[in-house]
């Protein structure tokens, strides 16, 4: 028999991380030492103290059974005494907050609840290609909004035109942003607030990254600019900020007709967060932060060990302060995908093609910071013998 995959499916890019894997793979069985740099997946190990609370929890049959759809009220508490303590934003648990199995489930089933066939859904690009994807399950129709070097790639939503916003019903945003490190400030986030309540639109803000930094100044939340609570949500994960991206636990969080339809896409898709993984959310959270900063500095230096061997090689790299990514313009005229695949086969050096996050990103790679020290400066050495 043959069968045909759905409209919807065939309208997705292919997935850029599956297909980096399926290369990666075949150069390494030829015999080359690989120095992975490609996806975002933390190489320290989740902080002890979690892992503690995780193992107790488990061992109590109380979290066999099924876990409640938006959460165990102990975790959204714990996220409401969290924004709180970081940001003075006040929430309610149960209204205003829902757990998520890692927020890209979140990010991916927010638009079934909000968007129907035909309506337009504001994406920016380069950016996490989830965005995308997320839109066309949901018979959206993403527009694109380029992030450019010359507006901190930050997006020009101002210049987008009345008929598209006449259709569009969400605009994504995500800072400090994948993949290019850029942040954002409060100017921009109330100009964007202002402008989302005009135009009656929802904005989601994915903060995955937020923790990831060595600022001394924190990064904001959208959620604490006045008003923001009438037209906006927030994407958070543990993944990142506590080396978690294998325990799946992150949240939403923002107004609260927001949550409540999020809520009601996966109660008939999933059934919640094991609450063991969630009480090691709440260790997490309201534990020892000095794991968090500590990570935080460790970026930093693998950054500067990193950008050493980038500039020997003459390739400009963005300045940042968060996230641990490296985004890396290339000389003129030199592809994303031609320089990526030379890196890996010459150096043995995996990264990301500028161009697999959207189409502004061609002309940049992207580097994750997820190998150790000694490897880094392997790495930095072989891209000075490197020549572009």
């Amino acid at each position: 028999m043959t069968f045909e995959f759905t409209e919807r499916l065939r309208a997705l890019p292919p997935y850029l991380f599956k297909e980096l894997d399926w290369v990666r793979d075949e150069v390494r069985a030829k015999g080359m030492d690989i120095i992975d740099l490609g996806v975002g997946d933390p190489d320290r190990p989740t902080p002890a103290h979690i892992i503690a609370a995780l193992e107790t929890a488990a061992g109590d049959q109380v979290n066999h059974k099924y876990p409640t759809y938006s959460g165990m009220n102990a975790f959204l508490d714990t996220v409401v005494r969290w924004y709180q303590r970081r940001h003075g934003v006040a929430l309610n648990g149960a209204r205003q907050v829902c757990s998520l199995i890692g927020s890209k489930e979140g990010i991916a089933n927010f638009p079934l609840a909000f968007v129907n066939p035909g309506d337009v859904v504001l994406v920016p690009e380069p950016g996490y290609p989830v965005y995308n994807s997320g839109t066309l399950f949901a018979g959206g129709r993403p527009y694109f909004l380029p992030l450019l070097a010359k507006n901190g790639f930050r997006p020009d939503f101002k210049a987008v035109s009345e008929d598209i916003m006449a259709r569009a019903k969400i605009i994504w945003v995500n800072y400090p942003n994948n993949p290019t490190g850029a942040s954002a400030d409060l100017n921009f986030y109330g100009e964007l607030v202002e402008w989302a309540k005009k135009w009656q639109i929802i904005v989601a803000s994915d903060a995955a990254y937020s923790e990831i930094s060595w600022s001394d100044k924190p990064h904001p939340s959208l959620l604490e600019v006045p008003g923001a609570l009438e037209v906006a949500v927030e994407f958070h994960s543990l993944s990142k900020t506590y080396n978690m991206t294998g325990w799946r636990l992150g949240w939403a969080a923002g107004n609260e007709t927001l949550i409540q339809g999020l809520g009601l896409i996966k109660s008939n898709i999933d059934s919640g967060v094991f609450q063991a993984v969630q009480m090691a959310g709440i260790a997490a959270l309201e534990g020892n932060q000095a794991p968090v900063w500590a990570m935080g500095r460790l970026y930093r230096e693998r950054r500067e060990v990193l950008a050493k061997g980038l500039e020997a090689a003459g390739l400009e790299i963005f300045p940042s302060e968060a996230t641990f990514y490296v985004w890396v313009r290339l000389p003129a005229g030199l592809k994303s995908v031609d320089f990526a695949s030379r890196l890996m086969h010459e150096a043995g050096i995996v990264v990301i093609p500028g161009n697999g996050f959207g189409p502004s990103g061609e002309g940049y790679v992207r580097f994750a910071l997820v190998q150790e020290v000694p490897r880094l400066r392997e790495a930095a050495s072989r891209l000075a013998k490197l020549k572009f």
